[in-house]
């Protein structure tokens, strides 16, 4: 037996992708889509969802969404998202482009505000000139 058949073909594709040392954590989601317990392209859809976008432990209490285990970061659950959604595509066999064009259901968040304007504080008036010469005592 050859190391290349100790591990799924799915897990050796995502190993294959995300090869580079930053990119482990992106592996380890690429790995949980080809692991995922649906059985058709969109149930792993749904899955991959689940795992990368933070939602609230316990019913109605908002505040738990704290201790969910997905990345957090809008940023980070996008790229988990579609780490996770290439796994799906090795293995559900889905085309790379087909895997690219999928976008989770969920609203994009809001872009942040405009920055406000800086405004700098004038410049204090520099004491009016005296025509007078000030006496210096020394001592």
């Amino acid at each position: 037996m050859f190391p290349k058949d100790w591990t799924p073909p799915c897990g050796s594709c995502c190993t294959k992708k995300y090869a580079a040392l930053v990119q482990i954590p992106w592996r380890v989601f690429c790995k949980k889509g080809c692991d995922a317990d649906g059985d058709t392209w969109e149930d792993c859809i749904g899955e991959c969802e689940e795992i990368c976008y933070k939602d609230p432990v316990f019913k109605d209490q908002q505040w738990s969404s704290y201790i969910d285990r997905s990345p957090g970061d809008d940023s980070y659950s996008m790229e988990c998202f579609n780490a996770c959604i290439s796994g799906c595509g090795f293995k559900f066999d889905i085309p790379a482009e087909k895997v690219k064009e999928v976008r989770p259901s969920r609203p994009l968040p809001p872009p942040p505000p405009p920055a406000p304007p800086v405004t700098r504080p004038d410049p204090p008036e520099s004491a009016p000139a005296t025509t007078k010469e000030v006496p210096c005592t020394s001592a």
